[in-house]
């Protein structure tokens, strides 16, 4: 099976940013592949939360998603948008994966569970969760030969969802992302390899790269990993692009043989101090 990963340099303008996916889609379905993931927020990258507000819109009878899924008939393609803001009833959003079938056919919906909250030291703090609401289920889908999972971006860095996909099916996973290049540099080329290797599945990993209208900087370099842990396609740059690679089922049966970690997987029980009661436990920092 061949699969394609999109890498853009989205901007604050829906109707824009669907305008440049377009010719990679046709260039994607050009060379003969099934399925496309773009990356996380496709069709806008918000510069602050009230131009988010001003141009997301509803899911229902959304303008680009109805061009999208259009798209994925007339080019008979499983199309994978990473992600894009729908607005909630509690005036967050939810940073929403979409896959359309290539009847044009919305075959399922993904809301990015993990958030990034944080506080840094000198910075400012950073609280994803005052924007956009997690996600509360982890979601799979049937791919031709291949089971898919969803993830979107900082979900990468929890394991967990990683192996409860997989113990689900799942064996190819889908990773759209907009990392920082800081990030990028650091944590990208590991963290992807990690999630194959623990879980015996191929990663797809699809990235916005390049200096953005808002003023952000993204990492690029678009990924396609195999069940083993090895990079066998990648975009070498921030540059937008089409990143084409072919994948096997029976690799992925190979690895988990050879490493059959999902299989000798054991429950255990939270870690206690041992010599300590659970009294004098809570005193102890």
């Amino acid at each position: 099976m061949k699969i394609a990963a999109i890498q853009m340099r989205s901007g604050l303008d829906p109707e824009a940013n669907l305008a440049a996916l377009e010719p990679l889609l046709t260039e994607a379905a050009a060379q003969g592949v099934d399925y496309v993931l773009t990356p996380e927020v496709t069709m806008i990258f918000p510069e602050n939360r009230e131009q988010l507000r001003a141009v997301a819109a509803p899911f229902e009878g959304h303008p680009q998603l109805a061009k999208v899924g259009a798209l994925a008939k007339r080019l008979g393609l499983h199309i994978h948008i990473g992600s894009l803001p729908i607005p909630l009833e509690d005036g967050r959003f939810a940073n929403r994966s979409v896959l359309f079938a290539p009847t044009g056919e919305q075959l399922a919906t993904y809301d990015k569970i993990h958030l990034f909250d944080a506080d840094i030291a000198g910075l400012n703090a950073y609280r994803e969760s005052a924007t956009y609401r997690g996600g509360e289920e982890a979601v799979t889908a049937p791919l031709g030969p291949f089971t898919l999972g969803f993830s979107i971006c900082y979900d990468m860095r929890f394991p967990k969802l990683y192996n409860t996909l997989a113990n689900a099916g799942a064996n190819l996973i889908a990773v759209p992302a907009a990392f920082t290049v800081p990030t990028g540099q650091a944590h990208w080329h590991v963290l992807l390899r990690a999630r194959a290797i623990e879980t015996g599945s191929y990663v797809i990993a699809a990235a916005q790269g390049g200096t953005h209208a808002n003023g952000r900087s993204t990492y690029g370099h678009s990924l396609v990993i195999d069940p083993w842990g090895k990079v066998i396609a990648e975009l070498d740059h921030d540059e937008p692009g089409v990143l084409v690679a072919e994948i096997d089922p029976q690799a992925v049966v190979e690895a988990r043989q050879r490493i059959p970690a999902l299989a000798n997987a054991r429950d255990f029980a939270k870690p206690g101090l041992h010599g300590f009661s659970a009294a004098q436990e809570t005193t102890i920092s």
